[in-house]
């Protein structure tokens, strides 16, 4: 049963006029209208935030000439991250609810707007990059999970990550898998270690564990923003290589 937005203090059922983004916790003043308890300015970070983060994209698609219709996943893929970090670091899932529509929406996209993709691009081309991106990906990562468990007799990779980078694949494709993957490993990688030299001189202290959610999520966002400049850069830097 899906249960409406409501207040945590005193159940009070959210009216639509209270629930818009940003404008509503400002005509509130940041209260609950019945019991007037204060409502976290996290609900107002965030939503600026990804207002902001939407602004980036919009601008990135018009100002790189891309079909309009790029916007419609990006927009989609930007609320997967958001609700991914967010709910990673305070609950360690990546939920199902989220994931799952979005492979939904990769795969239909991939046949309504196939130049999403590339100018000249079938739709039947479409269609197979993106059952390529979430199959690959999602079974690939799959496996690493499986194999990762029986080796370290302990849950290598969660699967909430997994079904989140099949997502990706559906959506954005096989390269944005590997860069979200990598900057995710090299980022998370980064802060375990600044955590480990923090913590070696407490004695007894619980073993933290890091969510992977934040760091999968950012990496899928720069890739939207700078992975066609990106990838320019790295086949620069491999032809002025010489074997």
């Amino acid at each position: 049963m899906v249960v409406p937005s409501h207040c945590p203090k005193c159940n009070h059922n959210i009216k639509w006029y209270e629930n818009l983004p940003l404008i509503s916790w400002l005509a509130l003043r940041g209260k609950c209208s019945s019991c007037s308890e204060p409502i976290s300015p996290r609900y107002f970070i965030v939503e600026f935030m990804t207002g902001l983060m939407f602004y980036m994209l919009w601008y990135k698609v018009t100002f790189d000439f891309q079909p309009i219709t790029v916007i419609i996943v990006y927009w989609s893929v930007t609320m997967l991250c958001v609700t991914t970090a967010f709910i990673d670091v305070e609950h360690r899932i990546s939920p199902d609810k989220t994931t799952y529509p979005a492979i939904i929406l990769g795969i239909a996209a991939a046949v309504l707007w196939p130049d999403n993709w590339g100018a000249g691009t079938t739709r039947l081309q479409a269609l197979i990059y993106s059952l390529a991106g979430f199959l690959i990906a999602g079974g690939g990562m799959a496996l690493l999970a499986v194999v990762g468990e029986k080796l370290f007799k302990a849950e290598a990779m969660g699967w909430g990550d997994v079904k989140y980078i099949a997502a990706i694949g559906a959506c954005l494709g096989l390269k944005a898998c590997f860069f979200t993957l990598l900057f995710a490993s090299l980022a998370g990688s980064a802060v375990g270690i600044f955590q480990i030299i923090k913590n070696r001189n407490k004695e007894n202290g619980e073993r933290a564990t890091i969510p992977f959610g934040p760091y999968l999520a950012g990496g899928t966002y720069i890739w939207m923003l700078y992975g066609g400049r990106l990838l320019n850069i790295y086949q620069k830097l491999f032809a002025n290589i010489q074997i």
